[in-house]
């Protein structure tokens, strides 16, 4: 049996938006719901991001827990055309962590924080 680790995020009350939103930006997108019955909640939710498989959940122990940068999703890029068109989604109401630039690694390099807290650095390789 092969070990399988998925990514799993923890959202507050707002995993449907996030994982709708998520999916419009990146190919290879699709999910699967289970809902809370008395207040439409994500009980559980199974979702592809460019053929990567993640998980999510709305938190229903009443306690707020917050994404931290110390965790990031790192998406390696294939043009400039998409980090510049990801850079900018994912700020928009968001936070930018470290501006697009240059790095000795890569062509382009940036990192941000969206609207639901989650990290991302997005990478273009040098070719």
């Amino acid at each position: 049996m092969d070990q399988k680790i998925t990514t799993f995020l923890m959202f507050n009350g707002k995993a449907e938006e996030a994982i709708n939103f998520y999916m419009s930006l990146f190919d290879q997108s699709e999910t699967s719901f289970m809902l809370y019955k008395e207040d439409g909640s994500v009980l559980h939710a199974s979702f592809t991001l460019n053929g990567q498989i993640f998980m999510a959940i709305d938190n229903s122990n009443g306690h707020h827990h917050a994404f931290t940068p110390a965790m990031s999703l790192f998406v390696t890029c294939d043009s400039e055309e998409e980090i510049d068109r990801l850079f900018e989604a994912l700020s928009e109401e968001g936070a930018v962590l470290m501006p697009l630039g240059p790095l000795p690694v890569s062509e382009k390099f940036g990192w941000v924080q969206d609207k639901y807290g989650v990290s991302w650095q997005l990478n273009l390789p040098k070719s």
